[in-house]
């Protein structure tokens, strides 16, 4: 069961070549367009000389039945302890045992030093603290290789192995918005990031860089591919509580080394008293870090007075569950008369992901999963009624849509809050290794 990321590792680390097991599909969910697809004879290896099949999640119960089904393994991420138990009632009901693959049976070792990035819940702000970390590095005069959590929605056999150094690159590869959001402000700072489908392969192909780090940037609320040297969690306390609640970003909680209590400067002291209790429960020998994540708008005069039309990341607010994000904040705050309601002037599959996401109201989602659909992201922002559309994804949009109304960028970066930061803990580690 999976959403074509942690699936395809799992599959490929642990049952690609094992005879013990004969892997008979591949569930998928939350990411359009990946069932009724095979995961390709080239990557499925020997035992699987057709491929393996990609079913929708929502034929589960009958293809348990259907295929005499002994295992059902969850292999993806950022999802309700509830949803994860209803799940496994489901496989049990149907006869099967239910399985979740941890760190030793999944994740792989390498010869340089690994620091990783995740988080408890998607859009906790792991992109700006893999971006600190990263400069931290840089400025320390060391070559810092980045691989990041997989997001193969193309042609897979294209994606085993992805290397993304220019904005060429990532035309080649022909990327999605989530995947630009992740990979441009590495290829910003002059530094090489990998992705892809194969991921022992991408770590093999990374070492040969000769990096003094490789850099783990993590997915969701997911744990690394890779058996980390370092491990950074963050934490949101805007969504107090879900460290505990959310799976597996309970699991990142307790195996972090250091937890960054992110977004201070706008969550609630109730908020922020809540994380702190749940790492002092559950991790206290953790390194706690207090962190903002500013907002930095260059042109705020723009938005004064105008009827605005928000524009956010999407994963953060549809299975992140976010209402509002780094845009809606900016609007806010520089006084918009007006954040308009996208819904009436969505169309195609834009239409479909409110119908989903029910929570969604006053934000546009930056939903982009192909060509088709960030036309229709782009058709849905020019038939607003908007003055001025405020971007607050982390790309911007301009780059690969043509938005016909004025624009404006909202960004954010993570600055520490007194002592201990990133700096000193980074400086600690590489003086041990």
């Amino acid at each position: 069961m999976g959403a074509a990321g942690r699936d395809f590792h799992n599959f490929n680390v642990y049952y690609r070549d094992n005879p013990d097991y004969e892997v008979v599909c591949f569930t998928a969910t939350q990411i359009p367009d990946i069932e009724g697809r095979l995961y390709p004879k080239e990557l499925a290896g020997e035992l699987y000389p057709n491929g393996i099949p990609i079913e929708s999640e929502a034929n589960l119960v009958n293809l348990i039945k259907e295929n005499n089904i002994d295992e059902v393994v969850l292999s993806y991420s950022d999802l309700p302890f509830s949803y994860v138990m209803e799940k496994a009632s489901l496989v049990l009901a149907s006869g099967a045992d239910f399985k979740l693959l941890g760190p030793n049976n999944s994740m792989l070792k390498s010869k340089k030093p690994i620091i990783s990035i995740c988080a408890v819940r998607t859009g906790s702000g792991k992109s700006q603290t893999t971006r600190r970390v990263l400069d931290i590095l840089k400025n320390k005069g060391l070559k810092v290789v980045s691989i990041r959590h997989p997001m193969p929605y193309g042609n897979l056999v294209k994606q085993k192995v992805q290397r993304f150094a220019t904005y060429e690159d990532l035309d080649r590869h022909e990327c999605t918005i989530e995947e630009r959001e992740e990979y441009e402000p590495h290829i910003d700072r002059n530094s090489v990031i990998y992705a892809g489908v194969d991921y022992e392969e991408i770590l093999r192909q990374a070492e040969e860089e000769n990096p003094d780090v490789i850099l783990w940037d993590g997915g969701n609320n997911d744990f690394s591919f890779y058996k980390p040297d370092l491990s950074i969690v963050v934490v949101d306390p805007h969504r107090a509580g879900h460290e505990v609640s959310y799976f597996p970003g309970m699991t990142n909680l307790i195996m972090a080394d250091v937890l960054v209590i992110n977004k201070e400067e706008t969550a609630t002291l109730e908020g922020i008293e809540k994380v702190r209790a749940n790492i002092e429960k559950w991790n206290p020998n953790a390194t706690v870090i207090d962190a903002a994540s500013p907002l930095f708008v260059k042109n705020p005069s723009i938005i004064r007075g105008k009827r605005c039309l928000v524009i956010e990341d999407g994963p953060t607010l549809t299975h992140g569950e976010m209402t509002y994000g780094a845009g809606f904040i900016a609007a806010k705050k520089f006084g918009a008369s007006e954040i308009i309601d996208p819904r009436p002037y969505a169309v195609g599959s834009i239409v479909n992901t409110y119908k989903k996401y029910t929570h969604l109201d006053k934000i546009l989602p930056a939903m982009g999963y192909g060509k088709k659909q960030i036309k229709e992201l782009e058709e849905s922002i020019n038939k607003s009624d908007a003055e001025v559309v405020v971007i607050g994804t982390p790309i911007d949009l301009t780059r690969i849509m043509d938005i016909k109304k004025p624009t404006v960028r909202v960004t954010y970066e993570l600055q520490e809050i007194g002592k201990p930061d990133l700096e000193e803990v980074l400086s600690n580690f590489l003086e041990n290794k």
